[in-house]
């Protein structure tokens, strides 16, 4: 079954558009509504994508590392122990979205191979 839009998608359109999404602006809600996406695309039979599984598999261990922090409290929980509210951990939730995409981009380039001189 082919997607429409998907994980990605989805999340630029609630981080311009929250209300129309989940309501508010809110780090709890917006994990919520990321946990009930997952869950009906699974439920539907829609394979999640690559960029998606890297998400799914790796985004709480980025989120671990990058605040130093090893829990098994979900990456929602420990970005929201960093911020003052709500609104401020939605927010930084897009920021780490945002190196968490450059890092994997990075981590997905051909590495060089060095020649010998001929």
């Amino acid at each position: 079954m082919e997607s429409q839009g998907g994980l990605f998608e989805i999340l630029a359109k609630i981080k311009a558009r929250p209300g129309m999404y989940i309501g508010h602006p809110s780090l709890s809600d917006l994990f919520v509504f990321l946990a009930g996406y997952k869950t009906a695309r699974r439920e539907l039979g829609i394979k999640p994508t690559d960029r998606e599984l890297e998400f799914y598999d790796n985004f709480h261990e980025f989120v671990q590392n990058h605040y130093q922090i090893y829990s098994s409290s979900s990456w929602a929980k420990i970005i929201g122990c960093y911020c003052q509210g709500e609104i401020q951990g939605f927010d930084r939730f897009f920021e780490l979205l945002a190196e968490f995409e450059t890092r994997s981009k990075n981590l997905q380039q051909p590495t060089c191979q060095q020649h010998s001189a001929s």
